[in-house]
């Protein structure tokens, strides 16, 4: 738990000073790079199916007969989540960049320890009883949360889609000019739907709300979702600056405008 409290961020935070960054946009050529979709499933699934395996096991270890219905709802979040995230997403996307095997593997490390931490509370060191449960999170606080991780998800969902357009949009652009001989071209759009008109990366701020709910839920004394909140900020901030960076060189900085990179009004 220390170190996935405080080893993640610190490596999140070099970031700030490492502008390399082996996958997505900034992805480079490499011979330990891995094809996209396989790397990006292989990466992201190994959390729910983690955090299932303890949710199994772990309760009967510690004497658990039956886990309180809020223990499952909230796993049943992480799973749907990363359900989407692992699966669905590679899937839906028109095309993936390589990913770096030191990407890939530090992604794996974080899902393990992440769903190694949730799990654990969840099957056996958090609320296991009503009484627990009514004390940690009231019920109003847990469906307020509920609805919090929605929303989150939601408009996750809306604004990666977005994206997925437009990558839909570019390849068959980048088709129709092979077609008549003129080379592959590369083709980019900046997102203006939804959030984007007010910043680069609402993918990343809807993704933090997802998981602010759930913490909201899980009680304010959660400490495992604190950890993978504050996880989640420190490693994906730095890519979203780095990211508007990235379009304002390529656009220009009249035509990024006023927009934030991922917290209006802060960053």
């Amino acid at each position: 738990m220390r170190v996935w409290q405080l080893g993640f961020p610190i490596l999140g935070s070099m970031q700030w000073v490492i502008r390399w960054y082996g996958m997505g946009k900034t992805s480079t050529p490499s011979r330990l790079n891995l094809p996209g979709r396989a790397a990006w499933l292989t990466m992201e699934a190994p959390g729910f199916m983690t955090l299932l395996y303890v949710m199994r096991t772990m309760p009967a270890m510690h004497g658990v007969e039956d886990l309180p219905w809020q223990n499952r709802v909230l796993a049943g979040l992480f799973v749907i989540h990363y359900t989407y995230r692992a699966v669905l997403f590679p899937l839906l996307q028109p095309s993936m960049a390589p990913i770096h095997l030191y990407v890939w593997a530090m992604a794996v490390a974080f899902q393990l320890c992440n769903a190694t931490c949730l799990g654990s509370w969840l099957a056996a060191y958090g609320p296991t009883t009503a009484e627990a449960w009514a004390a940690q999170s009231p019920l109003p606080q847990f469906v307020a949360g509920l609805a919090v991780f929605y929303a989150g998800l939601a408009a996750n969902f809306f604004h990666d889609e977005e994206l997925r357009e437009i990558r839909r949009r570019r390849n068959k652009k980048q088709a129709a000019s092979s077609g008549k001989g003129e080379g592959a071209r590369s083709y980019y759009e900046i997102p203006q739907a939804g959030l984007f008109r007010y910043m680069l990366f609402p993918h990343y701020f809807c993704e933090w709300i997802e998981w602010a709910g759930f913490l909201m839920a899980a009680g304010w004394s959660c400490a495992p979702a604190w950890a993978f909140l504050v996880n989640e900020v420190f490693s994906m901030l730095p890519r979203a600056v780095r990211g508007k960076a990235w379009y304002v060189e390529r656009f220009g900085a009249d035509k990024i405008g006023n927009k934030w990179a991922v917290i209006p009004g802060v960053w």
